[in-house]
């Protein structure tokens, strides 16, 4: 694995960039201050103001230095260079090694494929040109349109750990989902939360 940073990615549709700190107006009109596209995303403050956006843009931005930080802002090249929502490594598993992806998207935007098209773009990327093996992806198990996100891009579910659904896709995947390390018993009793 040779890590490269984040580099400027082009779909059909979507342009993937760096984040830039003028983001911020669209990040709070598009994400950050509608309730249903925040409610599963991990520190994401409420009535989030844009002078607060900035600073958390900065920091993000003050990463791109460090060659293991991939973080795009998603475009729709028919809007312009308006950020209408974001895909980046969350972390890196200490234990497979393997980046843990996290993606949002603003409201106007789902049920049009996009996410689906940024998500197997950096898929693509991670493996094609960062040499990464594995790719692990996490969901609440409230959120199962998270998990048919995963499942097109060709991620595999793994089972449950804590409140949230593991979905994972190795470079040599045979079809088969190494379950051995994941507790797979919902709240609910049900199997794979995504095949409803």
């Amino acid at each position: 694995m040779t890590h490269i940073g984040t580099q400027y990615i082009e779909t059909e549709r979507l342009i993937l960039r760096r984040l830039e700190r003028s983001d911020a107006q669209a990040f709070v009109d598009n994400i950050a201050s509608d309730k249903e596209v925040t409610k599963f995303l991990a520190g994401w403050p409420e009535n989030c103001t844009v002078p607060a956006m900035e600073g958390i843009l900065d920091r993000w931005i003050a990463q791109y230095p460090e060659l293991d930080c991939y973080n795009w802002a998603v475009v729709l090249k028919k809007n312009g260079s308006e950020a209408i929502g974001q895909i980046l490594v969350f972390y890196w598993n200490e234990v497979t090694g393997a980046p843990n992806l996290s993606c949002c998207i603003g409201r106007r935007w789902w049920n049009q494929g996009l996410m689906t098209e940024a998500l197997e773009a950096v898929i693509n990327f991670l493996m094609d040109r960062v040499g990464v093996r594995r790719i692990e992806a996490y969901h609440d198990q409230d959120n199962p349109a998270s998990g048919r996100l995963m499942k097109k891009c060709g991620m595999k579910y793994e089972g449950m750990r804590d409140w949230a659904c593991c979905y994972s896709i190795d470079a040599d995947d045979e079809g088969e989902s190494d379950e051995s390390h994941w507790d797979t018993v919902h709240r609910d009793g049900s199997s794979d939360p995504a095949a409803v």
